[in-house]
């Protein structure tokens, strides 16, 4: 069987790297795809993992805080972690927690783990992000960043069919800038920006 070569744009800009819409899959075999990957709360590796992303944003939030786990998948496990943190937590996935409901409120911060990636509308999903954030709130982000382009058709990262667009840490902070939103890195992979 043959193999589709794919092709990708960037972003003179932003330098994000996106795959050509019409290679995208669809609905049916993205979710497919997502069912694939193991996101089991009780996993420790993968707890270690989310706790790149978790760890510096539990730092920067106060007691109590109220959020959303935008994307959070068919195993929610980051909001399990938050939750245990003593945070109120709302989850949205538009395959797996399709309700609507909790994009009709705020939160002191959003949380977006290898969620950004699959972004068919980077720049529309950004905008709907800081609006769910009340005014000082941070938006936890964390996708494998991008870095040299010799290597990117061999990187493990772009593998993944349902990875659509690809981001830098210049492009985030360009997001952020673009928005007039602050822009941490505290670790490779991880952004942390506060409206």
């Amino acid at each position: 069987m043959e193999v589709e070569e794919l092709f990708y744009w960037q972003c003179p800009r932003c330098e994000a790297r996106f795959l050509d819409p019409a290679q995208r899959l669809g609905p049916v075999d993205e979710r497919a795809e997502y069912l694939r990957h193991q996101n089991d709360v009780r996993d420790e590796g993968y707890r270690r993992f989310l706790s790149k992303l978790a760890g510096p944003l539990n730092a920067r939030l106060k007691p109590n805080a109220s959020g959303l786990d935008y994307g959070c998948g068919p195993g929610p496990a980051l909001a399990g972690m938050l939750r245990e943190a003593g945070h109120e937590m709302a989850l949205y996935d538009p395959f797996f927690e399709p309700d609507t409901a909790p994009l009709s409120r705020t939160y002191d911060f959003v949380t977006c783990t290898e969620t950004a990636e699959h972004f068919f509308d980077p720049a529309g999903e950004f905008d709907r992000l800081g609006a769910l954030l009340k005014p000082g709130g941070w938006l936890g982000v964390m996708t494998c960043f991008q870095t040299e382009d010799a290597k990117f058709a061999k990187w493990q990262y772009r593998q993944d069919p349902t990875h659509v667009v690809f981001y830098r840490e210049a492009t985030l902070r360009h997001i952020a800038g673009m928005r007039g939103w602050h822009c941490e890195i505290p670790v490779k992979d991880v952004a942390l920006m506060r409206v």
